[in-house]
């Protein structure tokens, strides 16, 4: 029988750098061949759009067969409706496939997607290779994963006992208890100092064997990232989770996305005004999607968290596409009329 085919789990919170990571991963794939499920929260599939537009796939195969996009919530959520046939998939393509890599919604919890690795319908031809977390050094420095840095860990070390985390927090928490490697990235945001401090306190957190790796735009090489070995379904229980004696978990319901598809065209200074007054009014996560720019050729990519809006332009607008703005916010309780009417 062949041997099992490696799979790394990315995770991390959202904004992180997550997709970035993937993107380079795939176009510096040193001759591996790579297959990607991209689980995506939110109905329009951004993550899928970006990653395919790498143009990594042979030009004999539909991109969509390399890539595989889960749409419905997040892995740890839909794993008994979409992940099991979703992997069987991949299984049959076993002799053209050399790695595969599982990019987690900023929601999902890792350790039950890791424990569907034990089921038998794939344990015998799949093997988590390792867990890799990704970590926004600029955010965590700044408070906004969790609280101030310097705050949380003066509360930690007063009391030990202390069990009033948030969602986010305890997620936080989970994602880093289950990693084989911690990437710090945006690194090149904060000074020295700064991201010296971060590390330290991303240390105190991990056992001494998982490393923090600094990672500027998710340059880094395969090498590292991929051939852990760990076999991580098989030692679950040394990756403890605030979720370990609960038969499911439930995110936060408040929790949701808004989509946008709008036909006009925007200036990328008045698009990103427009989505910065929105990060002010409503409790916005995320934002991520494409622009169509007026007299502009090219696509113009859009990412931000909190206030920090990016952006780039990734490559020409397609001769049988509609050229549509298309975004998606993630955030907590967003009214979908009251984001509408901001672009109206």
């Amino acid at each position: 029988m062949a041997a099992k085919i490696p799979v790394t789990v990315v995770t991390g919170f959202l904004g992180s750098g997550k997709t970035t990571l993937v993107r380079h991963l795939l176009q510096n794939n040193q001759g591996r061949r790579i297959a990607v499920i991209v689980n995506e929260f939110g109905e329009v599939g951004i993550d899928g759009e970006l990653l395919r537009s790498c143009q990594i796939c042979d030009e004999d195969d539909d991109a969509n067969n390399n890539i595989l996009e889960l749409a419905n919530g997040c892995l740890c959520c839909t794993v008994q409706e979409e992940f099991l046939p979703t992997i069987q998939e991949l299984l049959k393509r076993r002799d053209k496939i050399d790695n595969i890599l599982i990019e987690t919604s900023g929601l999902a919890l890792p350790k039950p997607l890791v424990q569907a690795f034990r089921w038998p319908e794939i344990r015998t031809g799949a093997t988590v290779d390792g867990v890799v977390t990704v970590v926004d050094c600029d955010a965590l420095a700044a408070g906004a994963l969790v609280s101030d840095i310097n705050a949380l860990e003066a509360q930690r070390q007063a009391d030990p006992t202390l069990e009033h985390e948030t969602p986010i927090e305890e997620l936080f928490e989970d994602q880093l208890a289950c990693a084989d490697m911690v990437l710090l990235t945006k690194v090149d945001l904060v000074d020295s100092p700064t991201q010296t401090k971060v590390n330290n306190w991303l240390q105190q957190q991990l056992p001494s064997s998982v490393k923090v790796v600094p990672c500027h735009e998710g340059e880094i090489s395969p090498d590292l990232l991929l051939g852990f070995n760990a076999g991580v379904e098989d030692n679950l229980d040394s990756r403890p989770s605030h979720h370990d004696h609960e038969e499911d978990h439930d995110h936060d319901d408040d929790i949701n996305s808004v989509n946008l598809i709008l036909d006009q065209a925007f200036d990328p200074k008045v698009i990103k005004t427009k989505l910065r007054e929105l990060v002010q009014q409503q409790e916005i996560y995320r934002i991520k999607g494409f622009v169509n720019v007026a007299n502009k050729p090219m696509r113009m990519v859009i990412q931000g968290v909190g206030d920090r809006i990016e952006s780039f332009f990734d490559r020409a607008w397609q001769a049988d596409e509609k050229r549509q703005t298309r975004l998606v916010l993630i955030g907590r309780g967003l009214e979908q009329l009251g984001i509408e009417g901001v672009f109206g």
